[in-house]
């Protein structure tokens, strides 16, 4: 997968497109939805003919849902609705009846929550906390999974320990599959980029959160059509939302404000509070730091008193040997966060209050 590399006038390069990639990454939505449909009506139709071998009655029944199941998603991927036929066609109620959403973790699941209020919510898979390599779906879970519409994820960059579980469900849509979100790649303990990668917490960009919110609001209007005005109104009382919440908290400043990390896990803000990541102390959080980047950091500083963002109570004991320095405690995936405009302004004031 191709990255932008980390830098303002990439950055602010996507921004200017970033309307064209919204509306092309639209289009590739609604392509991915209907692959989804169409390969999970082959697989419920291709479970039904083995639970029902045997049975010429159920065969003839499931193959006429088939037939309607067909018509219908066909429908849907035209993008229009043959009402000379329509009035003949009964859409079959396993079908009817799949207007669940899953969604499977909790940041994905509060920028969800903005766009159903109102409406029937999202199921959440993971419980806040369990992003990344964290957490595992229980039996109840991969039911949900099977029942839903459609099963919306990140990806296996962020979330491998669904790879094998809501990957392979021929329902997922990946949000990492699309192009309209802004994309930085992971960088080391020196804050340099790591070239082919990936940083996977692209929530915390404004930009990308309210193009989530959109892909969201069009995966929605399609399981559930008849709250189409709701979730297009919220989506954009969101990105009305999120633009105040971004002034609220920018600095004026002339030059990028240096700060520290635990590890990497806040670029996708950076823009937004005019940040640069003067280092970090390990590249992976279940890595202790070593000896020899606590005197790099010390002997790079790029200020006096520096900001670390640690990630948990347990990094304080690394602050004795970086000051002077402030500290504050964040978790990018908002696991504390009621509603994700909340916990977006409340790390993003953390952050700056460190500073």
């Amino acid at each position: 997968m191709s990255t932008v590399k980390h830098n303002p006038s990439n950055i602010m390069s996507f921004k200017r497109l970033f309307s064209g990639g919204i509306a092309a990454s639209i289009l590739m939505m609604a392509a991915a939805l209907a692959s989804a449909e169409d390969r999970h009506h082959k697989q419920a139709h291709h479970d039904h003919a083995h639970h029902n071998q045997g049975s010429h009655a159920h065969d003839g029944h499931h193959a006429h849902e088939d037939h309607h199941a067909h018509h219908y998603t066909q429908a849907q991927t035209q993008g229009y609705a043959d009402t000379s036929r329509s009035r003949m066609t009964v859409i079959p109620e396993h079908i009817q009846s799949k207007t669940e959403i899953a969604i499977s973790n909790y940041p994905l699941f509060l920028l969800s929550e903005a766009v159903t209020k109102g409406a029937p919510s999202g199921k959440l898979l993971l419980q806040p906390g369990d992003v990344g390599h964290h957490g595992s779906l229980s039996p109840s879970d991969m039911k949900t999974v099977k029942d839903s519409r459609y099963v919306v994820w990140f990806g296996s960059q962020l979330e491998s320990n669904l790879a094998n579980s809501v990957g392979k469900s021929p329902n997922n849509i990946s949000l990492f599959r699309f192009n309209a979100f802004n994309r930085l790649p992971l960088r080391d303990v020196k804050g340099e980029a790591i070239e082919g990668t990936l940083d996977p917490h692209l929530w915390l960009d404004p930009d990308n959160a309210k193009a989530i919110t959109r892909a969201l609001g069009s995966l929605y209007s399609r399981a559930n059509p008849q709250y189409k005005a709701v979730y297009a109104a919220n989506v954009q009382k969101f990105a009305k939302q999120m633009d105040e919440a971004v002034a609220q908290v920018q600095v004026n400043s002339q030059t990028s404000r240096p700060y520290w990390a635990y590890h990497d896990a806040f670029g996708y803000i950076e823009s937004a509070l005019n940040l640069k990541l003067a280092g970090a102390l390990t590249i992976d959080h279940h890595l202790p730091p070593k000896a020899s980047q606590f005197h790099w950091l010390n002997k790079t500083r790029p200020q006096p008193t520096m900001c670390m963002v640690l990630q948990s109570d347990s990094n304080k004991g690394v602050l004795p040997k970086l000051k002077p320095v402030n500290s504050t405690i964040q978790q990018e995936d908002m696991s504390d966060a009621k509603d994700f405009i909340s916990g977006w302004t409340a790390l993003a004031k953390d952050i700056n209050n460190c500073i």
